[in-house]
């Protein structure tokens, strides 16, 4: 009951502020959105989340929750700018596709015709830098701003410290995620194009959509009506993030905009709008390695199968902010979720409990009937026991008198359940998979992982916590 009350107050204190819509959301889509939005700053200490959704090619919902600065509090509004990290990678790879249209350049133009001092520079090739397959050493690993990274650099020094050095790996032969691949990226756009870096995006990308909030967190840090970073030590309170030093993000990660913008960005690659056909084509297109293997990283942009939608994303994550990006092609949709906190599970958790809310539903004449079965036999294991007559031969199998002991000895201090909901909706070994998420009132939570056979017995049963 206590955790009841704290969601409905979070709720009620967390009111989301909707700014100017394209389109709308159905009003229960909406709501749903709400919840889940207060649920995951219920479930983490993220202080606040932006977010913006594009369904049927419309932005139907920009909404943003919680605070965006605390000391004193300062309530989050859509309006706000937040640093998005890594997503910036794509208009980086959007800004070289431009180049790449106007003949000034190709995605398979040896590194050494724009920077011939780099390591290797006649072996790598501009589309071995933006699919992470060039094998330059990533200069921004770790997962917190390091001493070095509190003093000022330029992105040439970057290169100078970087790029030349030994490879990780022989280009092409590998993927490795490397920010140093983008640095080197970013300095051939300014090489090309003969203006900064920042200009041109402003100049060909942010001008032509529209966007008017983004920023180069170099030239122009956060302000007071922007959202604030934050991160702590464990799982201790939270603390201003200390922010990378000037020229550290470069293009890498050196942008912060609305959720509002970079959706604005997701509705041009949907409607082909900016980018020709083939460049789009081109920047979706996963990379294979030079054996045949294959990868999931086109350029800028991650590209996987979606329970049967091909879904393009990227997260980002740079000192007191998280974000996720995720685009659905096939169906004309789209989801930003920008955090304020370091490691925050928040966006990319959202993202992905806000989809299935606007994708097109598989067909799942079952659901309904294998939802309740899954429930009875969750019910009995957490007692000690199973109606047999809900398993098949293996699972009848697997279930003996010693493993339902040991799986109510672990289940029963959990106390009631909350919640059961299904999260996961899929196909396996000629059985339907479905994931369920449990919620207790003493505020775990766990999944069941089942699979169904064709007569809807539960061939798998397992708890995973």
């Amino acid at each position: 009951m206590r955790i009841l009350l704290r969601t409905i107050l979070l709720v009620a204190l967390l009111l989301p502020v909707a700014s100017r819509l394209t389109g709308q959301l159905p009003p229960a889509t909406a709501e749903q959105i709400d919840a889940v939005a207060a649920q995951a700053l219920h479930d983490s200490p993220t202080p606040s989340v932006s977010i913006a959704v594009v369904q049927q090619g419309q932005i139907a919902y920009v909404k943003a929750y919680g605070n965006a600065r605390l000391d004193p509090s300062v309530p989050a509004r859509p309006e706000m700018r937040y640093a998005i990290g890594s997503v910036s990678k794509q208009f980086l790879a959007g800004a070289i596709l431009l180049l790449a249209e106007e003949g000034k350049l190709s995605l398979e133009d040896p590194v050494a015709r724009f920077l011939p001092a780099l390591t290797r520079a006649q072996d790598i090739t501009i589309r071995q830098l933006l699919s992470h397959t060039a094998g330059y050493q990533d200069y921004y690993p770790l997962d917190y701003v390091a001493p070095f990274m509190l003093k000022t650099v330029t992105p040439d020094g970057i290169l100078d410290r970087w790029a030349k050095i030994a490879l990780d790996f022989e280009p092409g032969a590998q993927w490795q995620y490397s920010n140093t691949n983008y640095a080197v990226a970013g300095r051939i756009v300014e090489k090309v194009s003969g203006v900064p870096l920042m200009t041109f995006l402003a100049q060909r990308i942010f001008g032509p959509l529209g966007m008017k909030s983004p920023i180069n967190l170099a030239e122009q840090p956060p302000i007071e009506t922007d959202a604030a970073g934050y991160l702590r030590f464990g799982t201790g309170p939270l603390h201003p993030a200390p922010p990378e030093a000037r020229g550290w993000l470069y293009a890498a990660g050196e942008l912060a905009m609305t959720a509002r913008d970079l959706a604005l960005w997701d509705q041009s690659l949907l409607e082909k709008r900016l980018l020709q056909p083939a460049s789009l084509h081109e920047m979706i297109t996963p990379v294979s390695l030079k054996n045949g293997a294959p990868t999931n990283y086109a350029l800028g942009v991650s590209v996987t199968n979606d329970a049967g939608h091909p879904k393009v994303s990227h997260g980002g994550a740079v000192s007191g902010f998280v974000s996720h990006n995720a685009i659905w092609l096939d169906e004309g949709a789209a989801v930003v979720v920008l955090t304020n906190m370091d490691a925050s599970p928040a966006a990319s958790s959202l993202a992905n409990k806000i989809a299935p809310l606007l994708l097109a539903p598989q067909r799942d004449p079952q659901g309904a009937a294998q939802f309740e079965v899954a429930r009875r036999a969750f019910n009995g294991l957490q007692q000690g026991t199973i109606d047999r007559s809900l398993l098949s031969p293996d699972a009848d199998a697997y279930f003996t008198s010693p493993a339902l002991a040991d799986i109510s000895a672990g289940l029963k201090p959990l106390g009631i359940v909350a919640s059961f909901e299904q999260v996961h909706f899929g196909l396996r070994g000629g059985m339907t998979a479905r994931t369920f998420q449990i919620r207790f009132s003493s505020g775990k939570s766990l999944d069941l992982s089942t699979f169904f056979t064709a007569d809807s017995k539960l061939a798998q049963c397992l708890v995973v916590q």
